[in-house]
């Protein structure tokens, strides 16, 4: 190992900083040189805004990439850092996992400073830019086979003053959808982490993989609503317009709520995001495909529920998911 991870710039600098956060080399690549903003205004709440840990997750930079253009004439106190993208490689290859290790950056925090070079961004991100944050916005989508809506997510935490916190952080992004998502594969992930360490994390989940406008004004305006929350920026907070609705609900969802397909097919949706179902109803059909003779499958509802992903017709294998509902959260 030739150098320590380290940013280019003292983050303790007043005004507009960038510069970068350099991941060491190892055996497996040369050094990385990840993009870093720092906008420094004294006294306040300090942010972290990441994007881009999912390579083919893109309306987290984008999104990122705006705010860098729009905060430095509208924060009035406090400190941000914007990371548009944490796994460049993975970024560069449109791929969910790091190409060069296979590794999925957010599986593996806090990492490792001697491990593979997703677990050398991980590790760089945990030693010098979380500790530098109170409140982090991890920015991602859902990936490109799922219809879902804009939502603020978080997974449940033990310490219940840090749960109010967070679930009140989320919600003031005023998006479609407030979600307590738990899940089942939560070890090593950047939130379960940061959470660890007492901070307020919050996942935005900014819908399917294909960046479309009209979705990416609602993803900056949740954004926004959230940096107004925080006191970094003054203004009136809005709900943004979503399929023609304005107003959100915050959910949640355990692991059962996951439908998976009971065979190899190609699924297709008979339902939409948000729709309200009951037991019974039909959320979608799995197509065999090996056998002309083969019936299709009904996918039905578990009980009532609201639909809040649903696979966006692909073919999937046995055990996939094919849909998530949830219910409204019992506070």
């Amino acid at each position: 190992m030739s150098e320590a991870p380290h940013i280019t710039f003292d983050l303790d600098t007043p005004g507009v900083s960038t510069g970068h956060l350099v991941v060491p080399k190892g055996a497996d690549c040369e050094a990385l040189s990840l993009p870093v903003f720092s906008l420094n205004k004294g006294e306040g709440p300090r942010l972290l805004i990441t994007g881009g840990c999912h390579g083919d997750e893109l309306e987290g930079p984008i999104v990122a990439r705006r705010l860098v253009e729009w905060l430095p004439e509208r924060q009035t106190c406090g400190r941000v850092i914007i990371l548009p993208v944490l796994n460049p490689p993975a970024v560069q290859a449109w791929s969910r996992n790091t190409p060069i290790d296979g590794l999925n950056l957010n599986r593996v925090f806090p990492g490792r400073v001697d491990g593979s070079v997703t677990e050398r961004i991980a590790d760089a991100v945990s030693r010098l830019l979380l500790p530098a944050a109170d409140t982090v916005f991890d920015l991602h989508s859902f990936g490109p086979t799922w219809d879902f809506p804009p939502a603020s997510t978080t997974h449940p935490i033990a310490d219940v003053d840090l749960m109010a916190q967070t679930l009140q952080m989320a919600a003031a992004f005023k998006l479609p959808v407030t979600l307590l998502w738990d899940h089942h594969d939560t070890h090593g992930m950047f939130d379960t982490w940061a959470h660890s360490q007492g901070k307020v994390f919050v996942c935005a989940e900014f819908g399917g993989g294909t960046v479309g406008a009209d979705n990416l004004v609602i993803y900056e305006a949740g954004v926004r609503n959230a940096l107004i929350a925080l006191g970094l920026v003054e203004g009136k907070a809005e709900f943004p317009t979503f399929r023609q609705q304005k107003s959100g609900q915050t959910l949640e969802t355990h692991p059962p709520d996951e439908l998976k397909s009971p065979a190899p097919g190609i699924f297709e949706p008979r339902c939409s995001v948000l729709d309200e179902v009951n037991q019974g109803d039909l959320i979608g059909i799995l197509h065999p495909m090996n056998s002309l003779s083969g019936e299709s499958i009904d996918i039905r509802a578990p009980g009532t529920s609201v639909v809040f992903a649903i696979r966006s017709g692909a073919h999937v294998d046995v055990n996939e998911g094919v849909a998530l509902v949830a219910r409204p959260l019992n506070t």
